[in-house]
């Protein structure tokens, strides 16, 4: 299941941190009365990052971002303003959720993947 597929602003790539939809806060189910939850999401390579899901609760709407190893990611990979990150997850059997993020940069109109170039 596809959480977020988002195109990098130049904030997500300079901040230590990655804004994303409220509506794909339902892949990451958060004990009750905390407003962050963590998790590991493995790229193409196999490689795990941890990563970690707040809410800031100000305002009228859930404001949701990711980070914990975000700056890592994005330097690792190299990521700029416009490329895209596509965060998936898949409950296993036993109910334990697979997370995967994958980055893609766009040229000539196709997007290819980070870790295809490696």
């Amino acid at each position: 299941m596809e959480v977020m597929n988002k195109i990098l602003s130049e904030s997500d790539v300079n901040n230590d941190r990655l804004e994303f939809p409220a509506r794909s806060l339902s892949a990451f189910p958060m004990p009750d009365g905390q407003n962050s939850v963590q998790f590991v999401a493995f790229d193409m390579q196999e490689q795990q990052w941890r990563f970690e899901v707040s809410i800031h609760n100000e305002g009228r709407y859930a404001k949701p971002w990711l980070n914990g190893e975000w700056h890592d990611y994005v330097h690792q990979k190299g990521l700029k303003k416009g490329d895209k990150v596509t965060l998936t997850m898949d409950e296993e059997e036993n109910g334990e959720r697979i997370y995967r993020i994958r980055a893609e940069r766009k040229h000539y109109g196709f997007w290819y993947s980070f870790d295809d170039q490696l």
